[in-house]
C-alpha cells in the first residue's frame, strides 16, 4: 500500500487517482452519505508543487468521488499559500509544525462554502496534521458539517 501511494503521488497516476475517486465515491454511496454533502474540497497543494508534479492528487481523488456522487468540487477554496517541506522524514510533532500555518481560506470565499456540508478529500492520513490545518479554516467559514474523505490512513507505531 505503501508503494502504491507513493506512484499516485509522484509518477503522475492520474487515471488511477479517478479511478480510486470514483471507488472511493461508491462506497459513501452505499452508505448513503452522499446525501449529506453540497460541496467536495481537496486539501490543496503550494503552486510551486503542483507545478513540480504536475498535478494534485487529491484533487484527482475528488473529481473522481465529484464523478460519482455529482457533487461539485471547488478546487479554490483553500489556498496553500506557503510552502512547506515535505512531510515523509518529520516526527509527529514537526509535522503538526510543518502546516500549522500554511492554509488560507480567501475571505471572498466564505459566502460561497457558509452552512455547506463539504467533504475535505486528502490521498492519505499519516498524523492528520494537514487535515486539521485545513479544516481549521473551513470550520471557521461557518460551513454546516465537515465529513473528511482519505484513501488511506497510516498507522504508526
Amino acid at each position: 500500500m505503501q508503494q502504491l501511494l507513493h506512484n499516485l503521488k509522484y509518477q503522475h497516476q492520474a487515471k488511477a487517482l479517478l479511478f480510486l475517486g470514483s471507488q472511493l465515491g461508491k462506497q459513501l454511496q452505499t452508505k448513503d452519505f452522499h446525501n449529506q454533502l453540497d460541496l467536495i474540497i481537496p486539501v490543496p497543494l503550494h503552486h510551486s508543487r503542483h507545478q513540480e508534479r504536475g498535478y494534485n492528487q487529491s484533487e484527482l481523488l475528488a473529481q473522481g468521488i465529484s464523478q460519482t456522487l455529482e457533487i461539485p468540487v471547488n478546487n479554490d477554496a483553500l489556498i496553500r499559500h506557503t510552502h512547506t517541506t515535505t512531510q515523509t522524514a518529520k516526527t509527529r510533532q514537526q509535522r503538526w509544525e510543518n502546516v500549522a500555518n500554511a492554509f488560507c481560506l480567501p475571505p471572498t470565499l466564505h459566502p460561497t462554502i457558509q452552512d455547506k456540508r463539504i467533504l475535505l478529500v486528502d490521498d492519505l492520513v499519516t498524523t492528520g496534521a494537514t487535515l486539521t490545518a485545513s479544516a481549521q479554516h473551513l470550520l471557521a467559514a461557518s460551513v454546516h458539517s465537515l465529513s473528511l474523505a482519505t484513501l488511506a490512513i497510516a498507522f504508526q507505531e
